[in-house]
């Protein structure tokens, strides 16, 4: 994907932006602003030290400016936010330029920084909903539910794929030990209790005299076990093997498939 239309991405360049906006203010706070001078306006830089503050402040002051400027500095780009000087042969990016309102013959006044960076705030607003809205329905590994993605994203996107499938199974396991305060037992003991088709601890919604109801019921106190066996066991024990991308994807989705079918269940919370 395009990074420009990547919603992710325009929202850190829009954070970027606003540490770039709060660092100039502290730096202007530094500084006196000359726009009331009278003669040499336009030669005079825009804004000079005040009295007091020691070069090393303002160097100071200006670094965290200079490193947040190059953070931001995307934004006018992917914004189009140029200013047009008079006698200058283009427009100028106002994030770029910023130091020239401390030197003599500035391309720029303060308040044309900070109106840009406002703008280009608003403008990067508009291209993130954009973005949002003209996203693809989201398939694949990200869809998955949040417990085994979360817990196998980083391990996945590393190209651990044997471990992101443990490390899911490792996570989903836990969190029903939590919730179903089955914590001394091990993971195929919990599921079979669990989901004990006479007298379980997690129930499907419903009447459980309808046939779906009772079939759901049935078939996760198969399901479950079986699946911690096949899936968590092996990506456990079998640790010399490493998966392929496909094997692993399809042990998550098995793994997610469970943990939504656990989320619709009744039972502790």
């Amino acid at each position: 994907m395009d990074a420009s239309q990547n919603p992710e991405y325009l929202r850190k360049t829009a954070e970027a932006v606003t540490e770039f906006k709060y660092a100039f203010k502290a730096f202007m706070e530094l500084h006196t602003e000359t726009k009331d001078a009278g003669f040499g306006r336009g030669l005079l830089p825009a804004a000079v030290a005040r009295d007091g503050v020691s070069p090393e402040e303002l160097q100071a002051a200006a670094d965290r400016v200079a490193r947040a400027a190059g953070r931001a500095s995307a934004a006018p780009g992917l914004t189009q936010m140029y200013i047009g000087v008079t006698g200058f042969p283009k427009p100028v990016d106002p994030i770029a330029t910023w130091k020239t309102v401390i030197t003599p013959k500035p391309l720029l006044e303060p308040s044309d920084v900070l109106d840009s960076a406002e703008q280009i705030l608003g403008r990067l607003e508009a291209l993130t909903d954009k973005a949002e809205a003209e996203l693809p329905p989201t398939t694949g590994v990200e869809a998955m539910h949040p417990t085994i993605w979360g817990a196998a994203r980083k391990l996945w996107l590393d190209g651990h794929f044997r471990l992101a499938v443990q490390s899911a199974a490792e996570t989903l396991i836990s969190q029903l030990k939590t919730r179903t305060g089955l914590a001394n037992m091990d993971a195929t003991n919990v599921y079979e209790k669990v989901f004990n088709a006479k007298s379980p601890v997690l129930t499907w919604p419903g009447d459980p005299n309808d046939r779906t109801v009772s079939s759901m019921q049935n078939g996760l106190s198969k399901y479950a076990p079986g699946l911690n066996m096949t899936v968590r066991n092996t990506a456990t024990h079998v640790a010399s093997d490493e998966m392929t991308a496909q094997q692993a994807l399809e042990r998550l989705a098995a793994l997610s498939l469970l943990a939504h079918w656990i989320d619709e269940c009744e039972g502790p919370i």
